[in-house]
Formats: structure tokens, sequence, C-alpha cells
């Protein structure tokens, strides 16, 4: 049985980055850090509005800066993980084939089905973005 409290939280967490800007802004920090201003540039939005969408996942422990230099970076591995899951699901929602198994399997072209193939590779390689 989960506590309240963790059911809370977690509710929290999925409410916070469920805004088109935070995903696209975790989906920059999956494998960098990155400061405010490369941000804005990566998501294409102007800066005071990507440091409130910023500020609110800090305040969500979502991310986290460095103590001297104001760079972002995923707060842990278990937020990297419902990033590239809910993007890779929503690639399953939306190509015959997506681009992360192509990046498995390159033999594969667009418009063929799949079997199950991993979405993994121990964290340590993704498709590109």
């Amino acid at each position: 049985m989960l506590a309240p409290e963790q059911v809370d939280i977690a509710v929290e967490i999925l409410r916070m980055i469920a805004e088109p800007t935070r995903v696209r802004l975790l989906w920059a920090l999956l494998d960098r850090e990155l400061s405010g201003n490369e941000l804005a540039d990566a998501v294409r939005k102007p800066p005071p509005g990507v440091s409130q969408h910023l500020a609110k996942l800090r305040s969500a422990r979502v991310v986290r800066t460095r103590q001297n230099q104001v760079f972002y970076r995923i707060e842990n591995s278990h937020v990297r993980q419902l990033i590239e899951d809910a993007i890779y699901n929503a690639e399953h929602a939306t190509a015959a084939l997506p681009d992360h198994h192509r990046a498995d399997d390159p033999s594969k072209t667009a418009g063929t089905q799949t079997t199950a193939a991993p979405h993994r590779n121990n964290g340590t390689e993704r498709a590109e973005r």
C-alpha cells in the first residue's frame, strides 16, 4: 500500500511536468546540464518565460542548479526515465516505427511494423532528439 503523502507527491510531480514547454525543457536536459539562456534557445521560448517554468520545476525538485552558476540539470534518474518513457510512448502513438526503435535497428525503415523491442540501452544511448 502506498503512503498517502507519496501519492500526493507523485501527483504533484506529474502535474508539474504536464505542460508542453516543461516537457521540452526536461527533454533538453536529459543528457546534459544547460544554462537558462541555452534552454530558452533549445525550446525556442523567451528567457523570462523559461525562467518561470524552471523555477516551478525547481520548487517541485524536478531540476536543480549548480551552486555558483545557474546551470540546470535533471534532478534524478527517475525524472529522466519518466520523460523518456512519456516521449517514447508518444512516438508509439504517432508513428508506425518510432524513432527510438530505428536507433536500435538501422535496417528498419519508416512505415514498417515492429515487434516489441527494448526501449533502453542501459541508459547509455538514446535516439537522436
